[in-house]
């Protein structure tokens, strides 16, 4: 079993930059693929950005160029960069881990992860 707990999340004003983390317990990262997603209320989530255990990154549209997933495994913690934030991006956002094949073709769906936290808001707004 993996826990994860979201950190970082804020109130930051459009233009703005937050990085966001993703503390992992319960077993080693190395060989889990993540996935950050966001969710607006009401909303189904979304994809946002996918690092695979190889460390190769994928993006959704609106975060290419301006989000960047990272990982440290030795620290068992993984990473998302945001920045030139707009309002549209106000959500909360949520790490996940999964184990199988077929992430690099299909990160991008929340069925892929077996284990998720329960997430970190981030407000951008004047």
């Amino acid at each position: 079993q993996v826990q994860l707990v979201e950190s970082g999340g804020g109130l930051v004003q459009p233009g703005g930059s937050l990085t966001l983390s993703c503390a992992a317990s319960g077993s080693t990262l190395d060989d889990y693929n993540i996935g950050w997603f966001r969710q607006y209320p009401g909303k189904e989530r979304e994809p946002v950005s996918g690092i695979l255990s190889s460390g190769d990154a994928f993006y959704t549209g609106f975060a290419e160029g301006r989000f960047t997933a990272s990982r440290d495994d030795a620290k068992n913690m993984v990473y998302l960069q945001m920045n030139n934030l707009t309002p549209e991006d106000t959500a909360m956002y949520l790490c996940a881990a999964g184990r199988g094949i077929g992430f690099g073709a299909y990160w991008y769906r929340p069925l892929k992860y077996r284990y998720w936290g329960q997430g970190t808001q981030v407000t951008v707004s004047s």
